[in-house]
């Protein structure tokens, strides 16, 4: 090693790793440790030339600066301290350490014993200390330029919240069997920021992408021995620099390339953010960078035992965001995504464990106040998901005015309606006009509706499967969710047969209208236009293969046609301001106008409060008014087996209706069809029209 290099003495701010031009600082947080060395390592990464010990400051920063560093240096941390996990301590200074400030990195962890601070096998109260030295099997940290004025500046579209339509999609998934997109760059950022990709969601209509995690993460060791590795994402062991699997020759220049290619179409650039764990586990896990530089204040420990971590994530351990430099971590990381990455909003992994205090969740936490006073922040789409796995782990419509919230109940009350479950129709319009009584104090946007997303079935499944298939998982079919609301329509998987397929094209039709009716924020599963099936497996974080790519050759029955019925109806809502609205509905008529919204039965008269107790109610309609704001619609369901003339009512006297939708209609694109004077319109079994206001006949 290089004995003759010496740190000089350094700032505690900002922390990480920055350069200035004549050399860089070095600053990282631990009130537990008794030395901070900085390891320094070859170009190739694979010699470390150098051990420097940083000075602690007053404030338990410790910090150096190295005259002479240039961008592209390697590095790493080691730590010295108590190796006392019974006390929360888990110092040991033969494990290389990522910086958890590292904006970039060179490699990926590779799962080896090494890696875990205890002797591996060892009986669970033992834990005995490790002396093997990790460093051939993490990745080093690399030193970045500060990016230049002109390149942090992007061109955000700034759509606004009402009018946002988002995609969930997976980087590598998305482009793995895409045959117009160069073989070596499938699966990267620059593979999702093609031509042909943002033709694709250009001409679909979405505004916004939401990517599922893109910080670095490790694959658990029980996948490894098993053949399997995490695909989706959620085990993060860094906040800030992206995954380097997806990153071609340069994942941040990759990253941000990405986001520029995404603005310059107009589309927003969500990132899916994990903040409530790491990849370092529970009691028995691996060491990769908190848990090795200042477990007992990283993680939230058990108290009476502090070998153990609160676990309310189910991934082994949960941040202690009570600690001011973990929510200075946090918020440092999303101020660096948003700014200098350009990322237009964030959707947090376990919200609702970031925002416990000593009593459970705190609607005032400390990360929430953070976020609404920081300047840089301002303008970020929030959405969150707002349960954990810990003591009143579920607080849907508890989070502040500025947030949007996974709505599981509008996803439940979807999919159980058009099941053709009883009782349903209640709930169902609830859901449609923005879940005014689960946020009674906001807006139609503090809902993100969805029917299907990356952890459940795929829309397709959705129609084939009344079971979960998740054995290529092989965990026995444990894993996943057993409450699916779904249903095979007669046959459980592949069928040919063209009863049941038509079937499932229809309930699908059905499916993503009623979504892009809805009042709220609605988000698509990447892949559900294309037909995409995951065969039944509704738990494929583990699967990193054609079970998870999307499938772009739309080979399934009708599946051209229904891309096109998708991208028709996210039109429809563009075009109709009604289902952009800002306020909820009040059902009651302005100015001598027709109510805001109605609700109709099959047989002509206004519904009823007994008829909405009626749990065989299956069937109904609403209509919208769009007097000074549109056109009038009236929208028909019937989730009955058997068809329906439903009765049209007698509002917007004089005008003929044309048909926008008929989701009975099999056909690529829309028909449309004049119901003209008719008094009433045949709708069809598991169906959904939309009737616009034409001319007066």
């Amino acid at each position: 090693m290089n004995s003759r290099l010496k740190l000089g003495p350094g700032r505690s701010f900002p922390l990480g790793a920055h350069l200035d031009g004549k050399g860089a600082n070095f600053a990282l947080f631990s009130e537990h440790a008794e030395k901070m060395q900085l390891c320094l390592f070859s170009p190739d990464g694979k010699e470390e030339t150098a051990r420097l010990e940083l000075t602690r400051g007053a404030d338990a920063i410790w910090c150096g600066y190295l005259e002479g560093a240039r961008p592209g240096l390697l590095y790493g941390y080691r730590a010295s301290g108590p190796y006392d996990p019974h006390n929360g301590h888990r110092f040991n200074a033969n494990k290389l350490l990522v910086d958890p400030y590292a904006r970039a990195l060179s490699g990926r962890i590779i799962n080896h014993d090494a890696n875990f601070g205890f002797i591996a096998g060892d009986e669970r109260e033992d834990l005995s200390f490790d002396p093997r030295n990790n460093a051939a099997y993490m990745p080093r940290a690399v030193l970045t330029a500060p990016l230049r004025r002109q390149e942090a500046e992007f061109s955000r579209p700034f759509t606004p919240l009402a009018q946002s339509i988002l995609y969930e999609i997976h980087v590598r998934g998305a482009t793995m069997a895409r045959g117009d997109i160069p073989a070596a760059l499938r699966g990267t950022y620059e593979a999702l920021g093609s031509d042909p990709m943002l033709r694709h969601f250009q001409n679909l209509g979405i505004t916004a992408i939401e990517l599922l995690p893109v910080f670095a993460f490790a694959d658990e060791p029980h996948l490894v021995r098993a053949g399997l590795r995490n695909y989706w994402g959620y085990n993060p062991y860094c906040f800030f620099a992206p995954e380097t699997l997806y990153g071609g020759g340069d994942a941040v220049a990759g990253f941000r390339e990405l986001v520029r290619r995404f603005h310059g179409a107009g589309i927003e650039v969500i990132l899916d953010v994990v903040y409530n764990h790491s990849a370092e586990g529970g009691a028995l896990g691996p060491t990769f960078s908190l848990k090795g530089l200042d477990n007992a204040s990283y993680y939230a420990l058990m108290p009476g035992d502090k070998r153990q971590y609160l676990n309310y994530t189910g991934c082994g351990n949960m941040l202690n965001m009570s600690h001011p430099r973990v929510l200075q971590m946090v918020m440092d990381s999303l101020r660096y995504w948003a700014a200098d990455m350009g990322v237009d909003g964030f959707r947090f992994d376990l919200g609702l464990t970031l925002a416990r205090g000593a009593s459970g969740f705190d609607p005032h936490a400390p990360l929430f106040s953070a976020i609404d006073q920081d300047p840089v922040l301002a303008a970020t789409k929030l959405f969150a998901e707002p349960w954990d796995l810990g003591p009143d782990g579920y607080q849907l419509g508890g989070f502040p005015a500025r947030w949007s919230e996974w709505n599981d109940r509008y996803r439940d009350a979807v999919r159980t309606f058009w099941r053709g479950d009883g009782g349903a129709a209640g709930e169902l319009a609830s859901r449609l006009t923005g879940s005014q009584d689960l946020f009674p104090r906001r807006t139609p946007q503090a809902s993100l509706n969805a029917v299907t997303a990356h952890d459940g079935f795929t829309l397709a499944d959705l129609v084939s499967y009344e079971k979960k298939h998740n054995e290529a998982n092989l965990e026995g079919n444990r894993d996943g969710t057993d409450h699916n609301l779904s249903w095979n329509c007669g046959f459980e998987g592949k069928t040919s047969d063209p009863q049941i397929l038509q079937t499932r094209q229809r309930r699908k039709r059905n499916l993503i209208a009623t979504l892009l009716l809805s009042q709220g924020v609605p988000m698509l599963l990447g892949g559900d236009e294309l037909g995409r099936s995951q065969g039944g497996n509704n738990n494929a974080y583990c699967q990193d293969n054609e079970t998870s790519w999307l499938d772009w050759s739309m080979a399934g029955d009708d599946d051209p046609a229904f891309y096109g019925f998708v991208k028709t109806m996210i039109a429809i809502r563009k075009d109709h301001c009604i289902f952009q609205r800002s306020d909820f509905f009040s059902g009651k008529p302005k100015a001598g106008a027709l109510k805001d919204i109605s609700w109709w039965s099959k047989t002509g008269h206004e519904l009823t409060r007994a008829d909405w107790d009626d749990p065989h109610l299956s069937c109904f309609g609403f209509h919208l008014d769009g007097t000074g704001n549109g056109s009038h619609l009236l929208i028909l369901l019937n989730a009955h087996d058997a068809d329906i003339e439903f009765r049209l009512p007698a509002i917007c006297a004089g005008h003929r209706w044309l048909c926008l939708v008929d989701t009975s209609c099999c056909h690529e694109g829309v028909e449309k069809r004049i119901a003209g004077k008719a008094s009433a319109y045949p709708l069809q079994a598991h169906s959904l029209v939309i009737l616009r206001a034409g001319e007066k006949a």
